[in-house]
C-alpha cells in the first residue's frame, strides 16, 4: 500500500508493507526443547515497514538530521548512574536533539562498500533516548531488543534520498503491554517529525 503528502519543493512517498501478515491477535508460537538446559522458542509478529523517499541531496539531508539530533555520550555516565541517578538523568536530558530524540552510534555502509569497489550514500543511525527507552524496560525489558531504533539512510538516485526503518509501535507492540505500546505509538510520530524536519532542511538549503 502506498499513500503520499506534499511538502513544498520536496515529495516524500510512504510505502507501507508488511513482513508478516500474522495479524498481531492470532500470533503463532512453537517451542522446541533442544536439551533439558536450553530451550529455544520462535514467534512470529507483525511489523510495519516504512520507507520515506525525498527529492533532497543526501549531504544536505544527512548533514541536518545529524545536526537536528541530539549525541549520545556515555562517559561518566556509568558512574553517575551508581552514585547519582537524578545527575545523570539531568546530563542525559541536555543531550536530547529534536523530538527528544539522539544519535547513539552510525555505521557507514556506502563507505564499507570500497572493498566490492562499488561505493555508495548510505549510512545507518540508532536513534532514539535513554529515557525514553526506560519508560518502556521497566515494564518490559524485552523491549530493550529494539532501543535504540535502527534508521537506514541513503542516496537510491542522485538527488534522491531514501530513508527506511520499522515502525517503532510495530515493533514494541509485541509484548502485549499496553505501557510500552503507548511509548512506541509516540515514537512513530516522533521520528517521523525529525525525517520531515530535516528534509525541509535540506530541501531549503
Amino acid at each position: 500500500m502506498m499513500r503520499s503528502f506534499r511538502i513544498p519543493s520536496i515529495a516524500i512517498l510512504i510505502y507501507l508493507g508488511l513482513l508478516s501478515t500474522t495479524a498481531h491477535s492470532g500470533l503463532s508460537s512453537t517451542t522446541m526443547q533442544t536439551d533439558s538446559l536450553i530451550q529455544t522458542s520462535s514467534q512470529q509478529i507483525a511489523v510495519t515497514h516504512v520507507t520515506l523517499e525525498a527529492k533532497v541531496d543526501f549531504g544536505a539531508f544527512t548533514q541536518h538530521l545529524e545536526a537536528l539530533l541530539g549525541r549520545f555520550d556515555p562517559s561518566s555516565l556509568k558512574a553517575l548512574l551508581q552514585t547519582d541517578p537524578a545527575a545523570a538523568d539531568a546530563r542525559l536530558a541536555k543531550m536530547e536533539g529534536d523530538q527528544g530524540l539522539m544519535i547513539f552510534s552510525t555505521q557507514n555502509h556506502g563507505m564499507v562498500l570500497n572493498i566490492a569497489g562499488a561505493p555508495r550514500q548510505a549510512i545507518r543511525y540508532n536513534i532514539g533516548n535513554p529515557r525514553v527507552a526506560m519508560q518502556m524496560t521497566r515494564h518490559d525489558i524485552r523491549a530493550g531488543l529494539y532501543a535504540p531504533l535502527s534508521v537506514l539512510v541513503y542516496e537510491s538516485a542522485p538527488g534522491t534520498v531514501r530513508v527506511e526503518y520499522d515502525r517503532p509501535s510495530t515493533l514494541f507492540g509485541q509484548f502485549g503491554n499496553a505501557d510500552v505500546a503507548a511509548v512506541g505509538r509516540e515514537l512513530d510520530g516522533k521520528l517521523a517529525r525529525v525525517i520531515e524536519h530535516a528534509a525541509r532542511l535540506a530541501a531549503a538549503s
